[in-house]
């Protein structure tokens, strides 16, 4: 279907490093009575010095928030509590700081970077630097037509890999990952129903809070979607194409190359899930580099990251979006580096 060699992602990306952690894992036995004193955090000073390669842990200087946006068609069928195409309105408040994710991210020492991808206004709208990447102006309606041509597929997924090389040569040593859409979980429901072979039902949670005649509307519009995914579920492009996005292809092809340049990601919400789901069919080391953040309550997600083997690090039910989830748990992190660091060993 494209220029991209899939199949190399599988060689490219590397376990992290199994010694560094065994040794993290030896040092709390020095460290700490009983040894497993810390639970999470340890545990998570672990997984942070297998994917720095270093003990004891490094601190986490430069978080970095990355909200990827965009308008889907499908919500045209009224599958969302936001009406179709206004998507734009909840990047501006990420934008302008007055998005839940981007006051935790103030408040925690984060950088916030917005992406525009499809979202379906204007690009005047918007800052010169958030519109940049856009692939087109919203997408298809997936149940009956695809989301992105091929090429638009491909443009979005290289946008992810060059973006993912840029926050690592920029210094990036965390990337809380986030999403902003009008009719994302519709989209990662079917993505998630394709690749764990499930039903709609399985699959169709209440989003961005939709009341139950809405939820009948979604589940039947992943229904359809899921027909068409179907026959391209062995092309990983073909498929972001057929029943994704661009805000899809992006993140997919972000965490792939993230995983190639050994940068650790925290997953948010479902659409982050179903992406990494996407990714994990490609290069099936690359969870490894990623945790995932927090609970929503989405079926969908609880799916995903089951398949992946993931659990959320905090299980609070937050399903606000934007990456607001993964920023939640940017403390627990922290304070898993700083215990490494600076404990006396």
């Amino acid at each position: 279907m494209s220029g991209i060699e899939m199949d190399e992602f599988g060689s490219l990306v590397e376990r992290p490093d199994a010694d560094s952690r065994r040794d993290s894992q030896e040092r709390w036995q020095k460290l700490v009575r009983p040894a497993d004193g810390l639970g999470k955090p340890a545990e998570l000073a672990d997984w942070l010095a297998a994917v720095q390669g270093h003990v004891p842990v490094k601190p986490i200087t430069r978080p970095r928030v990355l909200i990827f946006a965009a308008d889907h068609g499908v919500a045209a069928l009224d599958v969302s509590a936001r009406p179709a195409g206004t998507a734009a309105a909840l990047a501006r408040a990420a934008i302008d700081g007055s998005a839940p994710v981007t006051v935790l991210a103030r408040q925690y020492g984060a950088g916030v970077r917005v992406i525009d991808m499809a979202l379906d206004c204007d690009p005047a709208e918007l800052p010169d630097e958030v519109t940049a990447h856009r692939v087109r102006r919203g997408s298809g309606r997936i149940d009956v037509e695809d989301a992105l041509t091929a090429e638009e597929a491909e443009q979005a997924f290289r946008t992810g890999m060059a973006l993912a090389d840029e926050e690592a040569d920029s210094g990036t040593d965390l990337v809380l990952l986030g999403d902003l859409s009008v009719g994302g979980t519709t989209v990662a429901g079917v993505l998630i129903a394709a690749l764990c072979g499930t039903d709609a039902s399985v699959v169709t949670g209440r989003g961005s809070g939709i009341d139950d005649l809405t939820w009948m509307r979604k589940c039947a519009a992943i229904r359809d979607g899921l027909r068409r995914a179907r026959p391209v579920l062995g092309d990983q492009l073909a498929l972001l194409a057929a029943v994704g996005g661009a805000d899809f292809a992006a993140i997919t092809g972000f965490l792939l190359q993230a995983a190639v340049r050994k940068m650790p990601v925290v997953l948010d919400g479902v659409v982050s899930a179903a992406c990494a789901l996407v990714a994990q069919r490609v290069a099936f080391r690359a969870p490894d580099w990623w945790v995932a953040g927090g609970a929503t309550g989405e079926a969908g997600q609880d799916k995903a990251l089951d398949r992946i083997s993931l659990e959320p690090l905090l299980d609070r039910g937050v399903s606000a979006g934007g990456g607001t989830g993964a920023v939640l748990a940017l403390p627990l992190l922290q304070a898993a580096a700083a215990l490494s660091a600076e404990l006396a060993g």
